[in-house]
């Protein structure tokens, strides 16, 4: 207080704002306030936000079919469908993962260009800059064998990245299989099944996640319900994926109990889960001889002959 009785122009300037402050507050509390203009700006700036979502999707869309339609060209252009079904290829890619619309030309581009690039950087490195150097013939050989392993690079690598693929679905199959059962067990249809279980899937596998969530659509999208269930076969070659293709399969055509066929299933699949664990136990003594040989028995040889080999060399040698 003796501040302001000191300054008596900071207590007005402070009462000053404090009546200004009251006559704000008052004023917007007094005001017609009018939501619907809020709202309509609200829906239009959403409205505009989904049109240019939509554009772009739209102009990502065109760009991907013309990529894929200037790729179709220039692989019928070359030929390079010919010699080779594309069916199969079709199939081998999609166990890789890639079932894009231009993944088979994409991989015919890879399996033509990609010799070229090997064969050409292989010669600069050996030829030009002279990086490596070995003999005449060595060269040439280490060139056209860059050239091959080029051509043979897209194979080994759609090869490779289909047997990941399958690990990750054979580990993650038998928990599907419960919880296909469970929703069958609860009453729901076949595509409602799948469609659930995919969605369970996704955060744990979503791979697998993906191919049954794709064999749901198929199921209502193919006239022949058998197709979409033998896709799935295809799609992931496993013998438990065939048995249960070939399940729901009978299950359709003959109008079996789902849940009934699915829990034999998934007895007959923990039955071969545990004999393939006693197969891998059965094999640990063979598959540890020859570690034990080379890596066990030299220590253990040493530390019980070591201290008598030091004794009789501290003796000179004599007992």
């Amino acid at each position: 207080m003796s501040f302001f009785t000191q300054n008596p122009n900071a207590l007005a300037a402070v009462a000053g704002g404090g009546a200004f402050l009251v006559v704000v507050l008052v004023w917007s509390a007094l005001m017609d306030k009018d939501p619907l203009t809020a709202r309509m700006k609200n829906v239009a700036s959403y409205r505009s936000q989904l049109r240019n979502e939509e554009q772009k999707k739209k102009m990502t869309r065109r760009i991907s079919l013309q990529r894929s339609a200037r790729l179709k060209n220039l692989v019928q252009k070359l030929k390079l469908e010919q010699g080779r079904k594309l069916d199969e290829l079709r199939i081998q890619l999609s166990q890789a993962g890639y079932r894009s619309r231009d993944a088979i030309f994409k991989y015919l581009l890879a399996k033509l260009f990609m010799p070229v690039v090997f064969l050409f950087g292989s010669f600069l490195i050996i030829f030009v800059f002279h990086l490596v150097t070995f003999k005449p013939m060595i060269n040439l050989v280490c060139v056209l064998g860059s050239a091959v392993f080029g051509l043979m690079l897209p194979d080994l690598y759609i090869k490779n990245q289909g047997q990941q693929r399958i690990t990750v679905l054979r580990k993650s199959m038998p928990d599907a299989l419960d919880l296909l059962v469970i929703c069958a067990e609860a009453g729901l249809s076949l595509d409602a099944a799948l469609d659930r279980v995919s969605r369970e899937m996704g955060p744990t596998c979503p791979e697998l996640s993906e191919e049954i969530g794709l064999t749901g659509v198929e199921l209502g999208f193919f006239p022949d319900r058998a197709k979409a269930l033998q896709n799935l076969a295809e799609r992931v070659p496993l013998p438990g994926v065939l048995a249960l293709s070939n399940t729901l399969i009978q299950t359709e055509k003959y109008g079996t109990p789902l849940a009934q066929a699915l829990r034999v299933l998934s007895g007959e699949m923990r039955e071969d889960r545990i004999m393939a664990a006693e197969a891998k136990a059965a094999k640990l003594p063979a598959t540890l001889t020859v570690p034990m040989i080379l890596f066990i028995l030299p220590p253990l040889f040493v530390i019980l002959i070591g201290p008598a080999i030091l004794k009789v060399m501290a003796t000179g040698g004599k007992f």
